[in-house]
């Protein structure tokens, strides 16, 4: 050991050079009187527990709000846990209670900090000045008056004030607040952009938007949603579920390689179109009954969905190498079939995609479910008029025809390949029984089966006709 570091006193040796010594160090044990009060007192306030109120983070953090026009003004109510107001050094006393008389004069001060000048709300595309603060209080956790607005706003307004004698930990208190912004006319457009993301690591703002007519639109935001419309106009709706279909499709890699094999085989437009539509009716069935609440609701069935949209694309990627390497085209001659029924299946994964998206819809869901079905076909349509002239290009000056779609089919099923099993594993965690799977089967579906029915008739009609040849000669003309 005299060989590495060396002995605590006198010197320190070298290592690897033993008996010549460095120059003298003293230790620790060697320093003035002095000096070690000023490291005792130095370790003595480093070891001593942080100030309550410099307070960390929440971890989560959960604002409930109700926002009603009324006249010309427009009244947002709020409740936010006191922790998450960081920057107030609420007094304490005893072993962390809140002081509730010496913490009252704090309140309009972490209000207009962390609320009144944060949150912006919009009436018809211009924001609205600062908020005036008409009331505000201190609530139990355990108060339940946030579940309507009447109740929350007679609580703060009018209702018993906790006791200064009360005994409540700091982080367990909750701050009620009246929000009062000036507006022209209750039956304007509003927006809010919540502003509370700082509130902690994962903020969710539970917002209730009140009509001037009663009617309550109730969204569950998450972080910063950006601007949210409060009561969209139907083409607002529309607007905003075109551009969410749009980037869906765009976004889901399993969607595109699905396309991907869809098209590989055929490169003309008129041959794609039969297709395209049984793909297009399958989905936009499925994912309507879904947002009627017609699918099945089992935690099983978002897994066993995902892992059929694998099996699908794996499904069309074997047929495809198949169908090229016998030259038997049948199979492929049929696509538009196996086109429909798989797309019964993704119609289900847009519904996923979908669900946290609907509470923006407002009062035109079947608006907004058709606006998400014409995104997702805009990013089809543009996904096919790439591939297509690219696919031209690469069988032409490249790589034969045959080599070139067993080589694509081969890499996308292999992909897809490995995506089944990953979803099977999260699949198989969940213990399904058959008695669940009859229900799935024979009560979530059945409501459904008639219209997918009614659109696969519909579909093959379609493609009748597509098919049908047109006068010959022009003799019907000529008469």
């Amino acid at each position: 050991m005299t060989q590495g570091l060396g002995a605590i006193g006198g010197f320190v040796r070298r290592r690897g050079r033993p008996g010549r010594p460095l120059p003298c160090v003293r230790s620790p044990f060697q320093l003035g009187s002095r000096a070690l009060v000023l490291v005792a007192a130095a370790g003595l306030l480093l070891g001593l527990r942080a100030d309550p109120e410099a307070h960390d983070i929440p971890s989560d953090v959960t604002v409930q709000a109700f926002a009603k026009p009324e006249g010309e003004r427009l009244r947002l109510l709020v409740r936010v846990p006191l922790e998450a107001m960081q920057d107030i050094n609420f007094p304490l006393r005893g072993p962390g209670y809140l002081d509730l008389e010496g913490a009252e004069p704090l309140l309009p001060d972490a209000a207009q900090l962390w609320l009144a000048q944060e949150v912006e709300i919009y009436e018809d595309g211009v924001r609205l000045a600062e908020p005036e603060i008409a009331a505000l209080r201190l609530s139990l956790p355990s108060d339940r008056s946030f579940q309507a607005y009447d109740t929350a706003l007679a609580n703060i307004l009018t209702g018993e004030r906790l006791p200064d004698s009360l005994q409540i930990i700091w982080r367990q208190a909750m701050l009620d607040v009246v929000l009062d912004y000036p507006i022209a006319s209750e039956e304007s457009s509003f927006a809010i952009r919540p502003g509370v993301e700082r509130l902690g690591m994962r903020v969710v703002t539970v917002l209730r938007f009140i009509t001037p007519e009663g009617a309550e639109r109730a969204f569950e935001l998450r972080g910063d949603p950006g601007l949210v419309t409060l009561d969209p106009r139907w083409h607002q709706a529309a607007a905003r579920f075109v551009a969410s279909g749009y980037d869906h499709i765009l976004d889901g890699t399993d969607h595109l390689l699905f396309l991907l094999c869809l098209v590989v085989p055929f490169r003309r437009f008129r041959a794609l179109v039969p297709i395209v539509t049984g793909f297009t009716v399958a989905h936009s069935v499925t994912l309507i009954a879904s947002a009627y609440g017609m699918a099945p609701d089992f935690l099983w069935f978002p897994p066993l969905v995902e892992t059929l949209i694998a099996i699908s694309i794996v499904y069309m990627a074997f047929e495809n190498i198949l169908a090229a390497g016998t030259g038997d085209g049948t199979p492929v001659r049929r696509r538009w079939l196996m086109a429909f029924g798989f797309g019964l299946v993704h119609g289900f994964g847009f519904s996923f995609a979908l669900r946290e998206t609907l509470q923006f819809a407002g009062s035109h869901l079947v608006t907004s479910l058709l606006a998400f079905n014409v995104g997702v076909e805009l990013g089809q349509l543009l996904v096919i008029a790439l591939a297509v002239p690219l696919l031209e290009l690469l069988f032409r000056f490249l790589v034969a025809e045959r080599a070139g779609i067993i080589v694509i089919s081969a890499l996308v099923a292999h992909t897809s390949w490995h995506w089944m099993l990953e979803r099977y594993d999260v699949l198989s965690q969940y213990p399904i029984t058959w008695a669940a799977l009859a229900s799935a089967l024979l009560i979530g579906i059945l409501p459904w089966l008639v219209g997918m029915l009614a659109a696969a008739a519909a579909a093959r009609a379609a493609v009748r006709y597509l098919r049908r040849p047109g006068p010959v000669g022009g003799a019907a003309g000529a008469d």
